[in-house]
């Protein structure tokens, strides 16, 4: 199908066959509109790398139609990439009351808040761009504020449904806008994109409500200090966490940077009702009798530098676990961090600490904020998409999202499982995934944004897995000879002193590869070098069956 300008495409840039750093576009002639622009963690093959944030390039390129980024809601994988996306691409940024200050926490950090323009929206926000309509409705989710997002193009409606699930008994009273998604789809959508992180499970997700009952019961039952762990920016968890702290008249302490902050956002912006007096600092706690102590931190996913991962080790200064102390998981690990997880969780036992953890049902300190079977095909109902792209999972979440649709009546053909640089392109009605944009990853490494690619990183597992082998040699520039050397520096290959044999035969090995060359027309150093390499790594990996990175160094003099 040939590309026009009266040609509406979605374009997939971070989210689709992967969880983390959600990114999605919508062009139509002259406007392109961005949604989202989250991060990802990497993880332990990406060494040295401290987040993934998605490849822009084709924004960049066509930077003149870019008018807006429009976020759904305050998570990282949706919103961590907005600084390093704001420094190529300074656009208007919308989003809720909540989201945004979220936002310009980011920004402050990098130091860029003054320059963007912020926006705040809402459920009731109407936005005009040149060709393309935007309102918006909304959902439940694990932080507040969360929105739909409908673009009335001239092609016909595209709805993205953001993070979502149908609580019909939040703990808030932030009700799903089920009438507006009924009146939108009777309307007609062209085009769904709708989440599939919990695609592979029946039945439909619990109510946030059952978790503040169980809280307060833990609360009751606690003995000693209470410390709690969830995620920082589930503000509906935290303000659960007050009711039980006032309840048993307990004073409650933050620990943790993203903890302190987002409920100093949250407060500040009427999200969240702590009492007066409430909150206390760490220093205060042990002037408390244990039992009037309840501790709200960071770490539920096992990150080894947040609160909890300390305090399991009792290297957080300032607060410690005793024994019948009880610690409360009230969040589910993230695929990938169960490893990490199990060993604060092991510590803490070690400890003789009182631990409730285990995902959901099995300790009823967590629900997932993201829609199981049931939602998503009431979602899929309420829309009555012709078209469908499932986002925002890994490829079998996709697929089975893909098969929730055809019990729903959406034909299989009209179902778009798209890997990240995929398009879809809708002209004259009719959807076609015909063609790629360049995408990938890009990582930020530190102060660096981009500039370690895949090589670097190949480099880094060598070294990390076999180390590297330094050989010097000191050559007459004149006489292209050998003057004194080879030295060689074994660094995380072989112990020097237990190798002696071994390095003299490589030593051996290089005066040979270097009297080989003497008198040729290629003894020029490259070639020297190259030749080196070659024979001293088939040499060690046949008497070591390892692969160093072999560096050879020559000295001219």
């Amino acid at each position: 199908m040939s590309i026009t300008s009266n040609t509406l495409s979605i374009f997939a840039l971070g989210g689709l066959s992967e969880i983390g750093k959600n990114m999605y576009a919508i062009e139509y002639d002259n406007d392109i509109l961005v949604i989202d622009c989250g991060n990802k963690f990497p993880d332990e093959s990406l060494l040295g790398i401290d987040l993934i944030i998605p490849d822009i390039t084709y924004l960049v390129e066509n930077k003149d139609k870019v008018r807006a980024l429009i976020v759904t809601h305050g998570h990282e994988d949706h919103i961590g990439g907005i600084p390093f996306f704001l420094k190529k691409l300074n656009v208007p940024v919308y989003a809720t009351r909540f989201t945004l200050g979220l936002i310009e926490l980011k920004l402050k950090e990098h130091r860029i808040l003054r320059e963007t323009e912020l926006i705040e929206i809402s459920s009731d926000s109407d936005l005009d761009f040149e060709d393309i309509r935007v309102n918006f409705f909304r959902v439940n989710h694990s932080i507040p504020d969360c929105l739909g997002i409908v673009f009335h193009t001239p092609e016909g409606d595209i709805v993205h449904t953001g993070d979502f699930k149908f609580d019909l008994t939040p703990s808030t009273n932030e009700h799903s806008d089920i009438h507006k998604m009924a009146a939108i789809g009777t309307k007609g959508v062209l085009l769904l994109l709708s989440e599939s992180t919990n695609a592979e499970r029946p039945g439909a997700t619990p109510s946030e409500r059952i978790v503040g009952e169980h809280i307060i019961e833990a609360f009751l039952k606690a003995e000693r200090k209470v410390f709690l762990s969830t995620f920082a920016s589930n503000i509906n968890r935290v303000q659960q966490v007050v009711d039980a702290a006032q309840i048993t008249n307990r004073k409650l302490v933050l620990l943790g940077r993203s903890m302190v902050n987002v409920v100093a956002v949250a407060m500040e912006r009427g999200y969240l009702d702590v009492p007066n007096g409430m909150l206390i600092e760490k220093e205060q706690i042990n002037d408390l009798p244990p039992d009037k102590v309840a501790i709200l931190c960071t770490g539920s996913q096992g990150e080894p530098m947040a609160a909890l991962a300390r305090l399991s080790t009792g290297s957080f200064r300032g607060a410690e676990v005793l024994p019948n102390d009880t610690v409360i998981f009230a969040a589910g690990p993230i695929p990938g961090n169960e490893k990490n997880v199990s060993r604060i969780i092991d510590n803490l036992f070690a400890l003789r600490a009182k631990v409730i953890y285990g995902s959901g049902s099995a300790s009823g300190m967590h629900v997932s904020g993201h829609g199981y079977q049931e939602d998503l095909k009431l979602m899929l109902t309420l829309m009555k998409p012709k078209y469908f792209i499932p986002i925002h999972g890994e490829y079998r979440m996709l697929h089975q999202h893909r098969l929730l649709a055809e019990s729903v009546g959406i034909e299989q053909d009209n179902t778009f499982i798209m890997n990240n640089g995929d398009v879809v392109d809708i002209e004259n009605g009719a959807a076609r995934q015909t063609r790629k944009i360049p995408t990938g990853n890009t990582y930020v490494d530190g102060i660096g944004i981009g500039d370690v690619g895949e090589i670097v990183l190949r480099d880094r597992k060598q070294l990390s897995e076999d180390g590297m082998l330094v050989v010097v040699l000191t050559m007459s520039k004149a006489e292209k000879k050998l003057v004194s050397g080879p030295d060689t520096i074994s660094r995380g290959f072989v112990y020097v002193r237990d190798s002696e044999e071994l390095l003299t035969n490589v030593n051996r090995l290089i005066i040979k590869s270097v009297n080989d060359l003497q008198g040729s027309d290629r003894d020029q150093w490259k070639v020297m070098k190259q030749s080196i390499r070659k024979s001293v790594g088939q040499y060690l990996f046949k008497q070591t069956k390892k692969k160093p990175m072999i560096l050879p160094i020559i000295i001219e003099i």
